[in-house]
């Protein structure tokens, strides 16, 4: 008889376990994190792309702010939640490739996440002061090297991207500037724009300022040459490798069922074509959507990790 009942506690469980695998996924509200405060460029391709999957999906997708370390408060939350598909994080090439270099992190995002696509991409512009007697490239080069002091750049922050992005100019170009951090982007802008410092790496949100004449546009930091400065040539153009591309991607906690992976990247993946989406993410700051495939997503990934990793010991940049 015992043996009889054990069997039917055992029957009775495989019975529940095989209905709960049958629920169709999701089942229930998802929560989407975002490293950022509301109303930047983030925050909105966040909410965009939550709208899109709570159709598709047939479940609300709620945005989280989790604001503060540069990301790693948002990116800890994910890779510390459970591995169902119900907490996603919006994560950027800062958080995933930059701050593993800066800090000290109680997760490793190489290790603690299974990236699930790609969404958007944006690049830099280098912008200089229109009083700076430089109209491009070549001409910035020469007059930096002549410059004494050297000039003042600004950027978001020691470790942004802004910073490791003329980091990596002045290396390739064989040019010394001096570093003039601010806590964003903007006060930087702002900064370039009064004259306070020279030059700048802004993104491609500055175009009204460019347009008015309060910046100078030289070159952008692409791959290719960015569909709002199309007469501007990359920098890759001059200095052959150099390219840094500001990318925006989801990520789910590592070990998340494969189903529910495949389920994501396809849903993710058919937002990203929907032509209101692409408009969107244009007024969103001149971003475009980027499609790759998983293998793609996670080069990318293992490439930046290793390009902002040997900037960061070559220039031996702290945080502050």
């Amino acid at each position: 008889m015992k043996l009889l009942h054990r069997l039917a506690i055992v029957l009775a469980l495989s019975v529940s376990v095989d209905a709960s695998h049958a629920q169709p996924y999701p089942t229930r509200p998802l929560r989407l994190i975002v490293g950022i405060a509301p109303g930047g460029a983030p925050d909105i391709v966040a909410r965009l792309v939550a709208e899109r999957l709570a159709v598709s999906l047939g479940q609300s997708v709620v945005v989280e702010n989790h604001a503060g370390s540069n990301g790693n408060i948002a990116a800890e939350l994910v890779a510390r939640a459970a591995p169902d598909g119900y907490t996603l994080l919006l994560g950027q090439d800062s958080i995933m490739a930059i701050n593993p270099h800066l800090y000290r992190m109680t997760f490793d995002t190489l290790r603690d996440f299974v990236p699930l696509a790609t969404v958007a991409q944006n690049q830099f512009v280098l912008t200089v002061n229109p009083s700076l007697p430089v109209k491009t490239l070549a001409e910035f080069v020469d007059y930096a090297k002549k410059a004494a002091p050297p000039l003042p750049y600004a950027s978001g922050g020691s470790g942004s991207q802004h910073h490791l992005s003329m980091e990596l100019l002045k290396q390739r170009a064989g040019i010394d500037l001096l570093h003039v951090p601010f806590k964003s982007g903007a006060p930087a802008t702002t900064a370039t724009v009064a004259g306070d410092t020279a030059a700048m790496f802004a993104g491609t949100s500055t175009a009204p300022q460019v347009r008015a004449g309060k910046l100078r546009a030289i070159a952008t930091t692409g791959a290719r040459r960015s569909p709002d400065f199309p007469d501007l040539p990359t920098i890759g153009e001059t200095y052959p490798g150099y390219e840094v591309t500001i990318w925006l991607g989801l990520f789910a906690p590592a070990g998340t069922p494969e189903p529910v992976v495949r389920r994501l990247r396809a849903d993710i993946g058919k937002a990203l074509v929907d032509p209101g989406l692409i408009a969107k993410f244009k007024s969103a700051g001149g971003l475009e959507p980027l499609v790759t495939t998983p293998e793609e997503f996670s080069a990318l990934i293992r490439r930046d990790f290793d390009k902002y990793g040997r900037i960061v010991r070559e220039v031996g940049i702290k945080v502050d």
